[in-house]
């Protein structure tokens, strides 16, 4: 086996999810990751803990043939809920053989299916969890990269040191935490304002998301104003959907429109009440993560970049005197900032062109 793969679970384990002796362990992951399913095995049998792997999350193929042939109404499957509930560690590995498995799924069962399982994601939440790759050939695909290429790319984005890049991002965060506003300003389509005035900001060094590499924090719903343009694309529902364009009055999204797949867009926006509204900025920080995959556990954390995501906001980004957005869906998507575009907190600019302030002092 592979060093790398024997590292990546040992960095899962051991920082990521804390792993302890009997803790129940759920290692969700599609077949073509079964080196790292099995690295994780040794790691967990070591550790004491109890492991049970399943295909829920990232069997694409299952899940494409059960909403093609449903009826667009789900229930909550109780049985999986109930095997969360006794988890107290969740590994979910993204990997498959066909990234777009689910292209020919209706949005809308889609959304639906998502609905029913809201539930399982917020239980899920409360474990000890992980959201990693394993770099499978239809992700090297996608990336148009060879698979020993895309290899390389993810491990050296993945086993690093996760001290060193705390430290950091620890600058951005000492910035952003005591702040009342924030302005993403990219070229002349987008200029975004919005308040994040009690919400904490997050370092995320490679705990929940592994690849780490971002400071995050949530905006307050009904103060996000002006326009973005997301001029990256992103894989949603097995679908590419480029230049998303929305425009926000009062926190919500008063227009929208996409290049392309815009009625798979609509759709996210269209979920509840809460999927027009922003849960997430995040500044990308990772500079391992030096080109964009198709794959936004990595492109999100990509440096010179700005995220923001419509839908739920994670809990703890939110304050005990804030309003939390509250939505079934949480859909990132990413802003260039690497030229004609500046970072603005509370009215000072704290990142021109990707350099930071903390790098250089002159911006």
């Amino acid at each position: 086996m592979d060093p790398r793969i024997r590292e990546h679970a040992e960095i899962i384990a051991n920082h990521s999810v804390d792993l302890q002796d009997g803790d129940n362990v759920v290692v969700d992951a599609h077949p073509v990751a079964e080196d790292l399913v099995v690295a994780l095995h040794e790691v967990i049998g070591d550790a004491g803990a109890n492991p049970m792997t399943v295909s829920q999350r990232t069997g694409a193929r299952q899940r494409r043939a059960f909403l093609r042939a449903g009826d667009n109404e789900y229930d909550t499957p109780e049985h999986e809920l109930a095997l969360i509930q006794n988890t107290d560690v969740y590994i979910a590995i993204r990997a498959g053989d066909n990234v777009t498995q689910t292209a020919d799924v209706d949005p809308e069962s889609s959304a639906a299916y998502q609905q029913a399982h809201r539930p399982i994601l917020e239980e899920r939440l409360s474990t000890r969890w992980c959201l990693t790759q394993y770099p499978a050939p239809a992700n090297a695909q996608l990336a148009e990269m060879s698979t020993e290429g895309y290899e390389g790319f993810v491990w050296d984005a993945v086993n690093k040191d996760w001290d060193e890049q705390r430290e950091h991002q620890a600058n951005m965060v000492e910035l952003m935490d005591p702040a009342s506003e924030i302005r993403i300003k990219s070229g002349e389509t987008t200029d975004v304002t919005m308040s994040i005035d009690g919400n904490p900001t997050l370092n995320d060094y490679g705990e929940h998301n592994l690849p780490g590499g971002e400071v995050f924090t949530a905006p307050q719903p009904d103060s996000v104003e002006g326009e973005v343009l997301f001029d990256m694309p992103l894989y949603h529902q097995g679908r590419e959907i480029t230049d998303v364009y929305l425009e926000f009055e009062g926190g919500e999204v008063v227009d929208h429109s996409a290049a392309k797949n815009e009625e798979v867009l609509t759709e996210v926006l269209n979920t509840d009440d809460g999927a027009r509204r922003l849960g997430e900025l995040g500044i990308g920080m990772n500079r391992d993560i030096d080109r964009f995959t198709y794959n936004m556990l990595f492109d999100e954390k990509m440096g010179d970049t700005v995220h923001m995501a419509v839908g739920r906001a994670y809990d703890d980004t939110v304050g005990e005197e804030n309003e939390a957005n509250d939505s079934a869906v949480h859909v990132d998507m990413i802003v260039d900032m690497s030229e004609d575009s500046l970072i603005e907190v509370d009215g000072e600019i704290v990142q021109r062109d990707g350099t930071f302030r903390f790098e250089d002092s002159e911006i």
